[in-house]
């Protein structure tokens, strides 16, 4: 039987010929993606076991290029008769669709990223055993239920994923990597009657020490949810706004879509034609980096094979670059900044730089105003830059948290919400790949009676 090292360097092989073959059959460029990974998910409610998955996925993505046509496939069958005619019959393909002059791979990279710099795998992880993984999606949820005020259990669930990335192209580029992650969560319900409320947590990590330990995501679980208990509602008013971590990564979000260069070279964002412009106030600085240790979003490459780097994007206000795949970046005449996706462009750690205060802090210099602790619905529109969402939150007064509200909508517009920041919390934890600390708006409306 072959170790999981040997059968990755048969895929690396494979790769290369791979790439050979299509070159030889009339392709005038390709790239190959193969990924290797295996997957453990355990899902636990009420103290039986759910849903318990174990998997070794693995599948093959092919781009091809002919006189500046491309085509495109992926199969989860590696046998070479079916990877070789699905070469050969992409090639056909792509000279049946219209040609681009901008289509193509991106030049050779100049250098590479040190994987190991990222850490980006944790042994300890690859090793924990099934009945380990079980035994904290179980204690998990024994500590959320054990609280009066909890009344049922929407599950706890661990997941742990390895993943092998193994890229090779016809400009010269080959290039892998491997990461591992993890993740534990927990949902709750408490009330009773028409009065029930619901809420979650997590943590996520590539590395089990950074995990939180279950007693951590239970007790944050347990505060999430009871401190919804006995909502009331408000009127309609101009009030501060204070984001929750979880609600600026939201925000953020919504971001990135507006500075995707896809976005802006399909002109379906309000920034399209802001570069280089003062877009936020001076305490703003967002930055997209691939290159930070042990974080959920860092990686050497992207889709394309470019190094990830540490992008700018917006610095003291200013809306400094896009963030662009090799195809959007020859679109607006920019360079890639390494964040291509198998499917269009994608972040790698995009995230606003943390402030001074803590969250405490935050809320004391609030006479009055909402704690954001929740959305709901659509209502975003990066064309505009316009929000209005259903909401959900904290009330504060003199300070201080007074009550739970419901039944609320939020309204704003993305570019006077980033001029209006007046504080930027201490609080980053990296827990997903678009994330931030708590954040306090000046003003925005908020909807009630």
């Amino acid at each position: 039987m072959k170790t999981r090292k040997t059968r990755r360097q048969d895929l690396r092989s494979l790769a290369e010929k791979l790439v050979g073959v299509g070159l030889k059959a009339g392709a005038d460029e390709i790239e190959v993606t193969i990924y290797d990974g295996h997957q453990y998910e355990i899902q636990v409610r009420q103290q039986q076991i759910e849903n318990l998955v174990e998997a070794d996925p693995r599948y093959c993505s092919v781009r091809i290029f002919k006189d500046k046509r491309k085509a495109t496939f992926s199969t989860s069958d590696l046998s070479w008769p079916t990877l070789y005619s699905l070469v050969k019959k992409a090639i056909i393909r792509a000279s049946r669709t219209q040609p681009d002059e901008l289509a193509g791979l991106p030049p050779t990279a100049r250098y590479k990223v040190d994987e190991l710099s990222l850490k980006l795998a944790d042994k300890a992880l690859m090793v924990l055993k099934p009945e380990a993984k079980i035994k904290m999606a179980m204690e998990t949820e024994r500590i959320g239920l054990s609280d009066c005020r909890i009344i049922n259990s929407f599950g706890a669930r661990f997941e742990t994923n390895e993943l092998k990335t193994i890229l090779v192209s016809s400009n010269g580029f080959s290039g892998d990597y491997f990461e591992t992650e993890a993740s534990l969560s927990l949902g709750l319900q408490a009330g009773d009657g028409n009065q029930l409320v619901e809420d979650y947590w997590f943590s996520s990590a590539r590395h089990l020490k950074d995990l939180a330990s279950p007693e951590e995501i239970a007790r944050k679980a347990i505060e999430r949810t009871a401190r919804q208990l006995n909502t009331r509602k408000i009127e309609t008013q101009e009030v501060p706004v204070i984001f929750e971590p979880t609600m600026t990564s939201w925000l953020l979000a919504f971001l990135f879509q507006c500075v995707s260069g896809q976005a802006v070279y399909q002109r379906t964002t309000f920034l399209a034609d802001r570069l280089g412009e003062k877009i936020g106030n001076d305490k703003i600085l967002v930055l997209d980096d691939g290159l930070l240790p042990g974080k959920l979003g860092s990686r050497p490459f992207d889709a394309e094979g470019v190094p990830t780097q540490t992008t700018r994007v917006i610095d003291a206000g200013v809306l400094k670059n896009f963030l662009c795949d090799t195809y959007a970046g020859r679109k607006l005449g920019l360079a890639s900044t390494g964040n291509a996706e198998p499917e269009g462009i994608g972040p790698n750690n995009f995230y606003l730089e943390r402030g001074q205060a803590t969250p405490e802090q935050i809320i004391r210099s609030t006479r009055k105003g909402l704690l954001l602790t929740r959305t709901i619905g659509q209502g975003l529109n990066p064309v505009t830059g316009d929000i209005s969402r259903g909401a959900s939150g904290l009330w504060i007064e003199d300070g201080e948290i007074a009550f739970p509200v419901s039944e609320i909508a939020i309204s704003g517009n993305l570019k006077a919400v980033l001029n209006s920041i007046e504080m930027i919390g201490s609080d980053l934890d990296f827990s997903s790949q678009i994330c931030g600390p708590s954040i306090k708006i000046a003003e925005m409306t908020v909807a009630g009676l």
